[in-house]
C-alpha cells in the first residue's frame, strides 16, 4: 500500500514537470530581445517545432506597419526560399538624404523542413529602427506540412500573463549618444598618443642609466684586476 501510494506520487510530480516544461515556454520568437533605438541590428527569428506528428514548412512574419523599416535583409539559409514583400507608405521616409517610398511589411521563407524535436533560425539585418518607441513586435504564422498553422499574434499586455501565442517582441532600448562616443573615443585616442609618446621619451633615459650603471662597473673591475696584478707581482718579488 505504502509503495502504490510512493508511485502515484513520483507519477503526479513526473506529470507536473511536464506541463511546466511543456509547448508554453517553446514559441516563436527574437534573439537577441532587443537593440539599439534609430539603429541597424542583425536579429534571429527562432522556430522551433512544437509537434510529434508534423514538421514545419513555412514562416511568415509581417513587420509593424506603423513602424516601416527601410532595410530588411534576409541571410539566405540552404533548403529555404525567401520572399520579401514591400508595401508603399502613406508618408514618405527621408533616410541618408534619399526619400523612401515603400518599406518591408512580410518576409516569408518555404521550401525547407524543421523537423520534430528540432528549431532553425531565421537571420534578418534590419534598420533604422524606430527612435521614438521602446519596442516592436512581429505577428509569425508557423505552416505545418499537416496543414495546421499556428499564428504568433497575441501582443502581451502590460500586468497580465503571457498569452497562449505570443507575437515576437523586440524590446527597443536608449541608444548612446553617437557624438560623446566619438568625442571619447577622441580623448582616449590622444590620452593613448600621450601614453606612448612619454614612454618614447622615457625608453632612451632608461637607456642611458643602465649604459652608466654598467660602464661603472666595468671601471670598478678593472681597478679590482689592476690591484690584484700588482699585489701578486709584490708576492712574488
Amino acid at each position: 500500500m505504502k509503495t502504490s501510494r510512493v508511485s502515484f506520487a513520483a507519477a503526479l510530480a513526473a506529470g507536473a514537470v511536464l506541463v511546466l516544461s511543456g509547448p508554453a515556454f517553446a514559441h516563436v520568437g527574437v534573439q537577441p530581445g532587443e537593440a539599439a533605438k534609430g539603429g541597424y541590428a542583425v536579429i534571429n527569428f527562432k522556430v522551433p517545432n512544437e509537434r510529434d506528428n508534423a514538421s514545419t514548412t513555412q514562416l511568415e512574419v509581417n513587420f509593424p506597419i506603423d513602424q516601416p523599416l527601410t532595410s530588411v535583409m534576409p541571410q539566405d539559409i540552404p533548403g529555404w526560399t525567401v520572399n520579401v514583400e514591400k508595401s508603399k507608405l502613406d508618408k514618405p521616409l527621408t533616410v541618408h538624404g534619399k526619400q523612401i517610398n515603400e518599406a518591408v511589411t512580410k518576409v516569408t521563407w518555404t521550401g525547407g523542413k524543421i523537423e520534430p524535436g528540432k528549431f532553425q533560425q531565421f537571420p534578418v539585418s534590419i534598420g533604422k529602427l524606430p527612435d521614438n518607441a521602446d519596442q516592436m513586435v512581429f505577428k509569425a504564422i508557423q505552416t505545418y506540412d499537416n496543414n495546421e498553422v499556428v499564428r504568433w499574434i497575441e501582443e502581451t499586455k502590460a500586468g497580465a500573463p503571457e498569452p497562449q501565442n505570443p507575437a515576437p517582441v523586440l524590446k527597443l532600448t536608449a541608444a548612446a549618444g553617437s557624438d560623446d562616443h566619438h568625442d571619447d573615443g577622441a580623448t582616449k585616442s590622444d590620452d593613448a598618443k600621450g601614453h606612448e609618446d612619454s614612454h618614447d621619451e622615457a625608453a632612451p633615459s632608461g637607456s642611458d642609466t643602465t649604459a652608466r650603471a654598467l660602464g661603472i662597473a666595468g671601471i670598478v673591475l678593472g681597478l679590482g684586476g689592476v690591484a690584484f696584478g700588482f699585489a701578486s707581482r709584490r708576492r712574488a718579488s
